[in-house]
C-alpha cells in the first residue's frame, strides 16, 4: 500500500489523489479535494474562474520577514490506458501497486506527473516540522492539454516572490528553463465511398507494443511513432498496387508520442499473398532498424472482414502522401546548451471522425521563430493532402536565468543534503514557468521533482528512493530559504 510508504506524509497524501478521477479538462473532482483539503487543515484559500486553486499558510516563527515561496504543481493527469484494459478515468481512480523501488500503475498511466508534485506540496503546506517563509501552493488545471490554468491565472492573486515548479522529472536535476509550444490541427473532409466492384482482400494492420512517451522529454530517445510506421508501410504498398483504406486512426493525445495505429485497408485479392510478403519484409526492417530501443514492438497483419465503404482513392493518396511528409521527431539542438533538443515535433494523432479525418501535431522549441518555422513546416505538409489546417495560440519558453538568486539557493541546499552537485538544465518539455512570467514578472523560479520514466503512458514509474530524497530537498530549501 504506497500510502504506507515513506515519507509517510508524501505518500499518504499522493495516494488519496490516485483515488480522485482527475482528466485534463475535468478536474473538478480535484479541485473540490484540494478545497475540503484546505479546510480540514486551516489553510486559506482561493479558486480562480479558470478552477486553480491557490493556499497560504503564514510563516514560521522567526521567518517572517523573508519573501514568501510558492510551491507550484498541476491537478490534471495524461489519461491512457493499453487496450486490453478497462478504465474509465472520469469515474475510477488508479490502481497502484509497489515494484521495489517503483510505484506503477495497472494498465494506465499512473499520474505522478504531477500528482507526486502535488503531494509535496501540500505536506509541506501541512508539516507541523518544518520552518519556512509564508507559503502558498498553487494547483493549476488543464497543464497537460493547453496550459489553460497558467494561461488564465488571475491577475493578483499570487504573493510570493520565488517560486518553486514541482513538475519536473529527473532526480539530482534542477530545470531553470524550457521551451514553449504550439499546437496544429488538420481536417481533411472526405466523402465515403462504396467499394468498386472486383475481388478485394481486407486486412487490419496494426502497430502496438512501441514505448511512446512525453513527446517532449523522450522526443531525443530514438523511439519509434506507430503512426509514422504505419504511414511508411501503407504508403511502400500504395506504390506497388491499388490500396483503398477503410479505417485508420493511431495516436491519442498531442503531447505523447503515439504507442498504437491501426488501418482497415483493401487491395486486389490477386495482390493478397504479395502484400503478406510485402509485410514480413517490412516487419523485418523496422525491427531491425529499433531493436536496440523497442523490445515490445508488434506489427500484425490480419484478413478482416470486407467493408462495404472505403475513403475516396484521391482522399487516400493524398493523406498517405501528407502523413509522410509531415515531420516528426528532433529538428534541431541547441547551439547553447549540449545535449538539450531546441525544436520537435510530434505526429500525435489521426482519428477518423464523420466526414473528416483529424490530424494533430504538437512543436516545441526554445527558439521563438524556430517554432513558427516548424509549425508553418507542419502546415504546408499537411495542406498538401488538401486538409484545413489551424493552430493553437501556443505558449511561451521559459528563458534560463543562471544567476538566479533562488537557483543557488536549492543548489546549495542539494549539496549539503548529498554532498554532491545538482545538475543545472533546461528542459525540451513544455513548463507553466513561462506563462506565470508574463502576469508576475518579479517571479524568481526553479523546478525540481523526482525520477520518473514512462510518463504519458501506461509504462509511467515513479521511485520511491527518489521521491524521498527530492522531499529532504524541498524540506532543506525552505529552511534555508
Amino acid at each position: 500500500m504506497i500510502q504506507h510508504l515513506q515519507p509517510e506524509e508524501v505518500f499518504s497524501i499522493f495516494h488519496e489523489i490516485t483515488r480522485v478521477p482527475r482528466p485534463s479538462k475535468h478536474e473538478e473532482q480535484i479541485g473540490a479535494w484540494l478545497i475540503r483539503f484546505a479546510q480540514n487543515h486551516g489553510l486559506q484559500y482561493v479558486q480562480d474562474e479558470a478552477g486553480n486553486v491557490i493556499m497560504r499558510r503564514p510563516a514560521t516563527a522567526g521567518y517572517e520577514d523573508r519573501p514568501g515561496v510558492i510551491l507550484q504543481a498541476h491537478m490534471d493527469m495524461v489519461c491512457e490506458k493499453n487496450n486490453d484494459t478497462e478504465h474509465d478515468f472520469m469515474t475510477q481512480g488508479i490502481d497502484t501497486y509497489v515494484d521495489g523501488d517503483l510505484i506503477k500503475a495497472r494498465g494506465t498511466t499512473l499520474g505522478g506527473d504531477d500528482g507526486i508534485g502535488m503531494a509535496m506540496a501540500l505536506a509541506a503546506l501541512t508539516s507541523a516540522t518544518l520552518p519556512h517563509p509564508a507559503l502558498e501552493g498553487l494547483f493549476t488545471v488543464d497543464e497537460e492539454t493547453g496550459l489553460t490554468g497558467a494561461f488564465r491565472l488571475g491577475d493578483g492573486l499570487l504573493q510570493g516572490k520565488r517560486l518553486i515548479n514541482l513538475d519536473s522529472e529527473d532526480d539530482g536535476q534542477i530545470f531553470i528553463g524550457c521551451a514553449g509550444g504550439i499546437d496544429t490541427l488538420a481536417k481533411l473532409a472526405y466523402t465515403p465511398e462504396a467499394l468498386p466492384e472486383g475481388q478485394w482482400f481486407a486486412a487490419q494492420v496494426r502497430v502496438s507494443g512501441l514505448m511512446g512517451g512525453h513527446s517532449g522529454d523522450d522526443i531525443n530517445k530514438g523511439r519509434a511513432n506507430a503512426n509514422k510506421l504505419l504511414v511508411r508501410f501503407l504508403f511502400a504498398v500504395s506504390k506497388q498496387t491499388d490500396l483503398r483504406i477503410a479505417r485508420i486512426s493511431g495516436g491519442n493525445l498531442r503531447n505523447a508520442i503515439a504507442r498504437e495505429a491501426e488501418a482497415v485497408v483493401l487491395v486486389p485479392f490477386a495482390w493478397k499473398e504479395q502484400l503478406r510478403i510485402l509485410f514480413n519484409c517490412f516487419t523485418a526492417e523496422v525491427e531491425s532498424e529499433f531493436k536496440a530501443v523497442e523490445k515490445d514492438m508488434c506489427l500484425t497483419l490480419e484478413s478482416t472482414a470486407t467493408p462495404q465503404q472505403v475513403l475516396p482513392k484521391l482522399v487516400s493518396e493524398r493523406l498517405l502522401l501528407s502523413l509522410y511528409a509531415c515531420p516528426h521527431g528532433v529538428y534541431a539542438m541547441s547551439k547553447d546548451m549540449p545535449g538539450l533538443v531546441e525544436t520537435s515535433t510530434n505526429l500525435a494523432s489521426v482519428k477518423m471522425k464523420e466526414g473528416y479525418i483529424e490530424i494533430n501535431t504538437s512543436q516545441r522549441s526554445s527558439v521563438e521563430s524556430q517554432k513558427h518555422n516548424l509549425k508553418n513546416m507542419v502546415e504546408c505538409a499537411l495542406r498538401l493532402s488538401g486538409a484545413e489546417v489551424t493552430h493553437g495560440d501556443g505558449y511561451p519558453g521559459w528563458k534560463p536565468d543562471v544567476k538566479s538568486p533562488l537557483l543557488e539557493v536549492v543548489r546549495q541546499a542539494y549539496v549539503e543534503l548529498t554532498g554532491a552537485e545538482p545538475e543545472v538544465k533546461a528542459i525540451h518539455a513544455g513548463l507553466e514557468c513561462g506563462l506565470f512570467l508574463e502576469k508576475y514578472p518579479w517571479l524568481d523560479m526553479v523546478s525540481i521533482g523526482p525520477q520518473m520514466s514512462g510518463v504519458h503512458s501506461p509504462s509511467e514509474q515513479l521511485s520511491i528512493s527518489s521521491t524521498r530524497k527530492t522531499w529532504e530537498w524541498l524540506k532543506k530549501t525552505l529552511e534555508k530559504l
